[in-house]
C-alpha cells in the first residue's frame, strides 16, 4: 500500500472576482450562512475514497491565498488540520504552482493533484470519486467538463463568421487531475503565458492531451451576481 499513490487539492483563492462589482473578493461572499469558499472546502474535505466510507480522499487540501487577505484567518475552516495555505499568485497558475512547491516536500512525483476552482461550492463528492476513478490508471490525467448543448458562433468584431462544431466542443469545470511531476513541469515551463487559463491548457501546449469526464451541470463557476442565487438554488436542490 506504500507505494499507492497521494492524493492533493489545491485550491486557487487569491482572485478579487472584479465581475461580481462587491465589496470583497467573491470567494468570501456569503452562501447559505457560509462563505462561497467554506461551502467549496467543505465539498472536497467530505469527498471519501468509494467503497471506504471513513477514508478521506486527501492528504492535505492547499489553500493559496494573498499574503494581505484579512478574510482568510476569520475562517473556522482555515485552522482545519487538513488545510495548509500557500502564497497565492498574480495569475492561477502562479497560485497553483505555488501550492505545488508548498508540498513538494511531502508529495511524491506520482501523486495526483486535483485543482479545483475557489468559486466552485456546489461540486459533489461523488463528481471528485467518479473523476478519480476514471483517470486513476490514465498516463495524463484530465477534467472535469460538460458537453456543450448550444449551438455556438465564432464571432470577429461583432460579427459571425462561422458555426463551430459543438459535438466537439466541452466546458471545462474543476476539479482537474493529473500528476504532480508532470503538472509541476507544465507549469514552470509555460509560466507567463497567457494562453494558460487552467492546469489541462498546460498540458495541451506541452502536446498531452488531457481526457474528459462527464461532470455534473450544477457545478457552476460563481463569476456574476446572479450566480450566487443560483449556487443558493443547487446547494438547496442537492
Amino acid at each position: 500500500m506504500s507505494n499507492q499513490p497521494h492524493y492533493w487539492a489545491i485550491v486557487p483563492a487569491a482572485g478579487v472576482g472584479k465581475r461580481m462589482l462587491a465589496d470583497r473578493p467573491k470567494q468570501y461572499l456569503p452562501l447559505r450562512g457560509q462563505t462561497v469558499l467554506e461551502h467549496t472546502l467543505s465539498r472536497l474535505l467530505s469527498a471519501k475514497i468509494a467503497d471506504i466510507a471513513s477514508a478521506e480522499i486527501f492528504t492535505a487540501v492547499v489553500v493559496a491565498i494573498t499574503d494581505t487577505d484579512p478574510y482568510w484567518p476569520e475562517l473556522d475552516v482555515s485552522k482545519h488540520p487538513r488545510i495548509v495555505t500557500a502564497a497565492g499568485g498574480k495569475e492561477r497558475a502562479d497560485s497553483v504552482l505555488s501550492g505545488l512547491k508548498h508540498i513538494r516536500d511531502r508529495a511524491a512525483a506520482n501523486d495526483w493533484v486535483l485543482v479545483h476552482d475557489a468559486a466552485r461550492p456546489c461540486v459533489t463528492p461523488a463528481d471528485i470519486q467518479a473523476l478519480i476513478a476514471q483517470l486513476q490508471d490514465d498516463p495524463v490525467g484530465g477534467i472535469l467538463a460538460l458537453a456543450s448543448h448550444d449551438t455556438l458562433k465564432q464571432v470577429q468584431n461583432g460579427r459571425i463568421t462561422a458555426s463551430v462544431d459543438r459535438s466537439r466542443v466541452w466546458r471545462a469545470l474543476t476539479p482537474q487531475m493529473f500528476r504532480y511531476q508532470l503538472l509541476t513541469d507544465a507549469l514552470t515551463q509555460t509560466a507567463g503565458n497567457p494562453a494558460i487559463t487552467d492546469e489541462a491548457s498546460a498540458l495541451e501546449l506541452l502536446g498531452y492531451k488531457p481526457a474528459i469526464v462527464e461532470g455534473r451541470p450544477d457545478n457552476i463557476k460563481i463569476t456574476r451576481p446572479e450566480d450566487l442565487a443560483l449556487a443558493t438554488f443547487y446547494l438547496e436542490q442537492q
